[in-house]
């Protein structure tokens, strides 16, 4: 695989060669997923994935069944948060045709608007947390699953309603700051 600029990753020693590989093919595809550049939709990725590959993360990407479902809806996200782009892989493994990585995102909502909601000036920022699980099949995504909490995001671009609350999951300073959430008791 040609050599790419990626966030920084801790990858275990103990990871085979064919390990590595996959991880390097699950990278490539977050790395176009995430490319306001790069991302024209289905068609950047499918290269990257089996014919019969399939997509999961029903509450946040409903709809979304394969990977190339999963790019088109990206880049739709981005056309809003157009400076969007992982900032690191905080974790990265791999067993035997299964890789996780784990990573931190963040972007400002300084482009189109986003379901009528117009950016702000200066625009919102956000930073999150997702994990995504790969299958990788004879070097190609054969599954995609993705865990993420989409609330923290949407809250702190101002896309989501929040009550005030003092319960920090319900608390609007709180779910704008998560690290200050993870201090604060229930």
């Amino acid at each position: 695989m040609a050599s790419k600029e990626y966030p920084p990753t801790a990858i275990s020693a103990e990871q085979t060669p064919e390990e590595v590989k996959n991880i390097d093919v699950a990278k490539e595809y977050m790395r176009i997923s995430y490319s306001p550049t790069e991302n024209k939709g289905a068609e950047s990725v499918r290269h990257l994935c089996t014919s019969d590959s399939w997509f999961y993360s029903p509450s946040t990407f409903p709809g979304c069944t394969t990977p190339m479902d999963y790019a088109d809806s990206h880049a739709t996200v981005m056309a809003s948060v157009n400076d969007l782009h992982i900032v690191r892989f905080d974790q990265a493994w791999a067993k035997d045709g299964h890789v996780l990585l784990r990573y931190t995102a963040e972007g400002s909502h300084s482009g189109k608007p986003y379901k009528g909601i117009e950016k702000s000036d200066p625009p919102k920022q956000a930073r999150w947390w997702a994990a995504a699980i790969f299958e990788i099949e004879d070097g190609k995504v054969k599954s995609f699953t993705k865990d993420w909490d989409q609330k923290i995001m949407q809250i702190q671009l101002g896309w989501a309603p929040v009550k005030e609350s003092k319960d920090p999951r319900w608390n609007r300073d709180m779910l704008a700051n998560p690290e200050q959430a993870l201090k604060a008791k229930e």
